[in-house]
């Protein structure tokens, strides 16, 4: 039984961070239908921002998350302004060259201003000692990752159902032109969905570095696990980012837990099953 617990606590945080991190890939490529390769490397970029200022600068867990966030995106803006905005619309092959330049780019500065070391990203007293919850203790930093998934996906979704700007988003995505037309800036519903989706991934850098440790290759060492995930939810889908998320992260902890000289293979065993099944993902729809 104790097995058991350790296994489904251990697949629900590690879900959530991925969910944190992968749901801004899932909105650019469902909603604003950019194939961006690069985002796993502003998680990285945040993940360095936070370890500078909270191993560095000794200043804190939170402090450190939020200048990541703001970091981050700040960084994001030129790109998306200079870069970006010339392949929205575009083929994907050519979203692919191009984001996936961008990467290695972001790589090699990264390699040669920091070296080819892990960052690590002290947590406070409050998150690295074990909460007991009666039943068991669980680390602090689980549920604090816990929490923030349960807290993105809420307000994300109120977001995008609820609010004037997910309905102009929604209005830009099925067509541009027409919303153009009725007074929708759609390069600014575009530049403020990719800051969104770049805060999210920062958010995810940071918080789940437990999980996916930050070093210079981290945006090609989870690229693929990022995309899968994206496509086995379905792109643009929260509810698919949430399930694809907690059973692909409850399938990889138990292979882990149980069969850990078998590595990533029950969890891409598991992605090719869905995928036979759900050719679009879980919750995915017709292009």
């Amino acid at each position: 039984m104790q097995t058991i617990l350790s296994i489904a606590i251990d697949a629900f945080a590690y879900g959530m961070a991925l969910f944190i991190i992968c749901i801004g890939l899932s909105l650019t490529m469902g909603l604003m239908r950019v194939v961006n390769l690069a985002h796993g490397a502003f998680a990285m970029i945040a993940g360095y921002i936070a370890s500078y200022a909270a191993r560095d600068l000794g200043l804190g867990y939170a402090v450190a998350i939020f200048l990541a966030i703001i970091g981050t995106v700040i960084i994001s803006i030129p790109l998306e302004r200079l870069l970006y905005r010339r392949i929205y619309g575009s083929p994907e092959l050519t979203q692919v060259l191009m984001t996936i330049g961008i990467t290695f780019c972001i790589i090699g500065i990264t390699n040669y201003f920091f070296g080819p070391t892990l960052k690590t990203i002290p947590l406070p007293g409050s998150l690295s000692q074990p909460v007991d919850m009666g039943i068991r203790t669980i680390a602090g930093h689980r549920l604090f990752v816990m929490a923030c998934g349960i807290i993105v996906a809420g307000g994300l979704w109120y977001l995008i159902e609820k609010t004037d700007f997910g309905i102009k988003l929604r209005a830009t995505v099925d067509n541009a032109a027409m919303a153009d037309a009725l007074g929708v800036r759609t390069q600014a519903i575009y530049a403020i969905s990719f800051a969104i989706a770049i805060g999210l991934a920062a958010l995810g850098g940071v918080v789940g570095a437990e999980f996916l440790p930050i070093e210079p290759y981290y945006a090609l060492r989870y690229m693929v696990t990022f995309l899968v995930v994206v496509s086995v939810g379905g792109a643009g889908s929260i509810p698919g980012a949430v399930v694809a998320c907690l059973l692909l992260g409850a399938v990889d902890t138990t292979g882990r837990y149980l069969m850990p000289e078998f590595g990533n293979f029950f969890f891409y065993a598991a992605v090719i099953a869905i995928v036979c099944v759900f050719p679009r993902g879980f919750f995915g729809r017709a292009q």
